[in-house]
């Protein structure tokens, strides 16, 4: 539980109480918890250090945490409980990004409603990361000092690191907080540029193409890019008494439109991120993952049938493969349908990862069949990717199913297996959240 403060000083830093150990479980809970344990270890560079941290974290050897704009700070009790002063850094944002991140919140009706509720959606990190904004932390992001003396990340930095995952579990804004703004900076903002949004600027908008003529050499500069709009356009309406042409699906086609839409307006989103610089294109899907892809937007029965259909799956196959594909993409969805034998040197690194997600009385009983590790005498089970991420699975109806996003600690993906299912298996045209 944090400590209680006023709201004006929760914009300046906020402490949190020293928590128990965490052991026998995941390490974090709420969606916020398990993002920062997947970015965190998605771009930490040394495994042996992480692991270290880890172990402390779980062991309760994290004091209480203050948090304020760019810094979090504890005292770490090592094992032979020499204590250390650790502090991590994190770069805060500027003016300019604060001003795009309440543009972008304003935008979206859902998010001003949420936080206004002080709920911290998780769609607020893509929506944030199209507006050019990155809210949880990239690689080298976290900076680390700690009275170790150690030149990079140490254990005790580490286990701070770990400890803010517990910390997010308990209250997100922090996050915002860690990036420069506390929770009521964040409403009041929000609250004004809400109210003053009728307000239209009569500034006309771009440049006059005679006056940029007429200027010669010393032509003004380029008006700002578009503004992003908020959604996705809709399609026009097929709905119409003339036959259609022969062969043509007038459902399919509009789902096909709405489903191009949103793939533009993503696309756009990305153009206009602060450092966009033209990545290589991604790998064309099969038409099998194509139709996976298309079912996740949750078409209507008739067309969820074809895209079955032509994807070689039955109705259950294909509603798997959509659960599958919202964990993680092409990613997820190989690991679903993939069995491939673990030898060598991914074998080795298997291993050591297991034996070191868990102290010995803990760890669980698993029963290893090539990229799969089945819990003895349970209902989860991890799936190892090519990639060296560890999958979530858990035993649903005989069936085995989907039960999280990949994470580099085995522990942290067999805490999401055993967690209550966030979705329905169920057909794709089914609503699912």
């Amino acid at each position: 539980m944090s400590t209680h403060t006023p709201d004006h000083d929760e914009d300046t830093e906020r402490t949190f109480a020293a928590l128990p150990p965490a052991r026998g479980r995941g390490f974090a809970q709420s969606w916020w918890g398990q993002a920062w344990l997947k970015s965190l270890e998605d771009t930490a560079l040394d495994s042996a250090q992480l692991k270290a941290g880890r172990r402390l974290a779980r062991a309760g050897a994290v004091g209480a945490v203050s948090i304020r704009p760019g810094r979090i700070t504890a005292v770490v009790q090592d094992h032979d409980r020499t204590t250390h002063r650790a502090d991590v850094l994190l770069e805060e944002l500027s003016a300019a990004q604060w001003d795009r991140f309440v543009d972008m919140a304003v935008e979206r009706a859902g998010h001003v409603a949420a936080l206004l509720d002080r709920e911290m959606p998780p769609h607020l990190v893509e929506d944030a990361q199209s507006a050019g904004i990155d809210l949880l932390p990239g690689l080298g992001d976290l900076e680390p000092e700690c009275d170790c003396g150690a030149w990079d990340h140490c254990g005790h930095t580490a286990a701070l690191c770990y400890q803010m995952a517990r910390l997010l579990d308990q209250d997100p804004f922090v996050l915002l907080l860690m990036r420069g703004r506390g929770k009521r900076a964040v409403l009041d903002a929000l609250q004004t540029r809400t109210s003053a949004g009728g307000e239209e600027s009569s500034r006309p908008e771009g440049v006059d193409a005679a006056e940029a003529y007429a200027a010669g050499w010393m032509l003004p500069e380029l008006p700002a890019p578009p503004v992003l709009p908020a959604q996705p356009g809709v399609p026009p309406s097929l709905d119409t008494e003339a036959a259609p042409a022969g062969g043509i699906d007038p459902a399919a086609l509009e789902f096909l439109a709405a489903r191009t839409a949103a793939q533009a307006h993503r696309l756009l989103a990305e153009a206009l991120r602060d450092g966009h610089d033209h990545h290589a294109p991604e790998a064309a899907l099969t038409q099998s993952q194509d139709a996976v892809r298309l079912a996740a937007g949750e078409p209507e029965r008739a067309v969820a049938d074809r895209l079955a259909e032509g994807s070689g799956r039955d109705r259950e196959d294909l509603a798997l493969a959509v659960r599958a594909w919202r964990h993680g993409g092409t990613a997820a969805l190989s690991v679903l349908e993939e069995e491939w034998p673990v030898e060598g040197e991914a074998l080795a690194r298997a291993r050591a990862a297991l034996d070191a997600a868990w102290d010995e009385d803990e760890r669980p009983g698993l029963r290893a069949r090539a990229n799969r590790w089945t819990v003895v005498g349970g209902t989860a089970q991890l799936r190892l990717g090519r990639d060296g991420r560890w999958w979530p699975y858990r035993r649903e109806r005989g069936r085995w199913v989907p039960a999280g996003a990949a994470a580099q600690d085995p522990a942290t993906a067999l805490a999401s297996a055993g967690r209550t299912p966030d979705d329905a298996f169920s057909s794709p045209a089914s609503p699912q959240g």
